[in-house]
C-alpha cells in the first residue's frame, strides 16, 4: 500500500554499524523519537555518547551494566520480552555510557531529542514497573508502563510495552496523538519495535491510515525485528495472528512542554470500548512472568 516502505522497516533493512536497527529523527523525518537495537556478544561493550537526546537502556534478552556519569547500574534483564518486566536505566541528554554483558544479550536502547537535562542517570526497578491489562474478549492485551507519565520521569521520552495474546488485537479501537489539544490530545511522533513469539515462523499485522488532511496508508504484515514507524494519522489495529504471540515496544516523543499522552479514538471505530463491559479479560493474561512479580 502507498507509504508502506517507508514505515515499515523489515528486521535488518535499518540496520547501520553496531545497531541492529537505528531510527533517529533524521532517518525517520521528524523531530523527537529515536530507537537504537544493540546486540552484544559474551564479554562485549558499547559506548554510547547521548548527546542531544535522553536514552534508555531496556534489556529484551540477557542482563548488563551499564555506567554512566561516574555511577554504575546492574540489570538483571530477562529471558526474552515474554517471560518477564525488566530493570532498565535512564541516561540523560549529555552523558557518556558504556553498556557492556558478561553473558550477551540484546537492548532496545529508546531515545527523545531534548533541550533540557533536568533528571541524573538513575536505576529502574522491574518491581517499580505497572503491569496493565486493557481491554476485553479479543481486545484483550497487558502493557508494561515502563516511562510514562506517573510512572518514571524523563524530559519528554515515553516507552512501554503491549504484549498481545495471539488471535487478539491491540491499538484498538484506532487512535491518533498527531496535534495538540488541552485535555483531549497530544502531539507525539511514535515508534513501534515487534516480537512475535514461537518457532519464527510467526507473524502479525499493523495498520496505520490518516486523515483526509494528512494522508498515510499502510498494512504492514510484520515477523519479529520489524519496526514501523508512525509520524501521524490513525493507527491500529496491532493484530496477533492465532497460535503467535505478539510484542510490541512503544517509543513515543513531541514538542509539548508537558509530558503528556493523550489519544483520540477514529470515531468511527470508538464505540467498539463500549462493548468491553459486557465481554472477560483474556485468560492468558497477565502473561507468565508478570504473574510471579
Amino acid at each position: 500500500m502507498r507509504d508502506a516502505s517507508k514505515y515499515h522497516l523489515p528486521k535488518g533493512t535499518s540496520a547501520d554499524g553496531p545497531y541492529d536497527l537505528l531510527v533517529t529523527p533524521e532517518s525517520a523525518g521528524w523531530a523527537y523519537s529515536g530507537l537504537r537495537i544493540l546486540t552484544l556478544r559474551p564479554g562485549e561493550e558499547h559506548a554510547l555518547s547521548t548527546g542531544e537526546n535522553e536514552f534508555l537502556v531496556l534489556p529484551l534478552n540477557g542482563g548488563c551494566t551499564v555506567a554512566v556519569d561516574g555511577r554504575s547500574f546492574e540489570l538483571g534483564g530477562r529471558t526474552d520480552v515474554f517471560s518477564a518486566v525488566t530493570d532498565f536505566a535512564y541516561l540523560p541528554r549529555e552523558s557518556r555510557a558504556v553498556i557492556s554483558s558478561a553473558d550477551g544479550g540484546t537492548y532496545a536502547l529508546p531515545s527523545a531529542r531534548t533541550e533540557q537535562k533536568g533528571h541524573s542517570a538513575r536505576y529502574g526497578r522491574k518491581e517499580d514497573v505497572p503491569v496493565e491489562l486493557r481491554g476485553a474478549g479479543a481486545c484483550s492485551r497487558q502493557v508494561n508502563n515502563y516511562c510514562l507519565p506517573g510512572t518514571f520521569d524523563a524530559e519528554k521520552l515515553l516507552v512501554c510495552e503491549v504484549l498481545t495474546p495471539g488471535g487478539n488485537w491491540s491499538s484498538y479501537p484506532p487512535h491518533k496523538h498527531d496535534e495538540t489539544r488541552p485535555s483531549a490530545e497530544s502531539e507525539l511522533e511514535e515508534i513501534y519495535h515487534f516480537q512475535v513469539a514461537g518457532d519464527g515462523n510467526g507473524f502479525g499485522y499493523q495498520r496505520v491510515y490518516g486523515t483526509d488532511q494528512r494522508p498515510i496508508d499502510v498494512l504492514a504484515e510484520i515477523r519479529s525485528g520489524d519496526t514501523v514507524l508512525i509520524p501521524h494519522g490513525w493507527h491500529g489495529p496491532s493484530i496477533a495472528a492465532p497460535g503467535y504471540d505478539l510484542y510490541y515496544l512503544n517509543v513515543m516523543a513531541g514538542p509539548g512542554q508537558d509530558r503528556a499522552w493523550l489519544i483520540c479514538d477514529d470515531p468511527a471505530h470508538g464505540w467498539v470500548r463500549d462493548t468491553w463491559q459486557a465481554q472477560d479479560l483474556d485468560d492468558r493474561l497477565p502473561f507468565e512472568g508478570s504473574r510471579q512479580r
